[in-house]
């Protein structure tokens, strides 16, 4: 009930941040909007350790991978990620980034030695098909003249970068680490870095008062960052990686959801088959077979 409760939380959550991530671009440099975005995070997170009378004290040693969770997961992919999106419609960004479902399975295979199922291979394409026919009007009209393919490149540079921080924190998470702890030290040195790349970079440091990027940015610190990555590292350290990577798979549906309701989305044939193949690939993802009598231990039988 627990990973339920936590994956649910994750797609709700991130879902709903596409619609936020377009407000924080344009006259705000994508390096000081991913700094505001997980300073004010780490702020919220020590406050919240702070009044819970949780720890934030932790081993030294392990400050080095923290500190690179913080700067591949919460800083650099995220700049990548807001490059493309600059250059290429927000559909085409959830597709290419669902890649990273197979992404963090490559790299858990690499590092960790953990095997690839074949349940995870077929979740995987038939995630990766639906999006498709979600978004398949925008797929459609690329056009290969312009910046799509600059946009492509950003998105995918993002998601490796990404699934690497995945992996650190999958070394955190073997460490039984506190979640807290590690998330509010990880944002503070994420958004220090973002500071210091955007003034390397001679960006403008500018904070725009206007209410759409000032509700967008605290949605997307409290909500997006401090609490629905504290779930989807909670998620990483009971089914893995990368089946907590498939809720990415799932965003589209959550989007498409609140744009029929307050944009009025009209649904489509294809569509509608896109959203069943990506729930069929959600159902291959969390049922677990009758053999395996706990959802967690998949992930640790699983390990050579």
């Amino acid at each position: 009930m627990q990973v339920i409760f936590l994956y649910a939380a994750v797609v709700l959550i991130w879902g709903s941040t596409w619609a936020a991530i377009p407000y924080q671009l344009g006259d705000v440099a994508a390096e000081l909007s991913v700094a505001y975005r997980f300073g004010i995070a780490a702020v919220v997170l020590y406050v919240y350790a702070l009044i819970s009378h949780r720890t934030l004290r932790l081993p030294r040693a392990v400050y080095p991978i923290i500190f690179l969770q913080g700067a591949l997961l919460f800083s650099i992919n995220y700049f990548f990620v807001y490059y493309g999106t600059e250059r290429i419609t927000s559909g085409l960004v959830a597709v290419l980034f669902s890649s990273i479902v197979l992404c963090n399975a490559v790299l858990e295979r690499i590092f960790f030695k953990t095997i690839i199922e074949n349940r995870l291979l077929l979740a995987a394409a038939l995630g990766f098909t639906g999006i498709a026919l979600i978004f398949w009007p925008e797929i459609n009209e690329i056009s290969l003249a312009d910046d799509t393919v600059i946009g492509i490149l950003f998105v995918l540079i993002g998601v490796v970068i990404a699934s690497l921080g995945n992996m650190a924190a999958v070394v955190n998470t073997r460490h039984a680490l506190p979640v807290v702890a590690v998330n509010a030290h990880a944002m503070a040195c994420a958004s220090l870095l973002s500071f210091v790349i955007a003034a390397l970079l001679g960006r403008k440091f500018t904070f725009p008062f206007e209410t759409s990027y000032v509700v967008s940015l605290a949605f997307l610190a409290v909500f997006g960052s401090a609490i629905a990555f504290g779930c989807y590292l909670a998620l990483i350290r009971r089914i893995g990686s990368a089946r907590a990577a498939y809720t990415t798979v799932l965003f589209p549906a959550v989007a498409l959801t609140i744009s029929t309701v307050v944009e009025g989305y009209q649904w489509t044939v294809i569509a509608a088959v896109g959203i069943m193949l990506t729930l069929a690939g959600n159902w291959l993802i969390l049922h677990r077979p009758a053999t395996n009598t706990k959802f967690a231990e998949g992930t640790n039988n699983e390990r050579s």
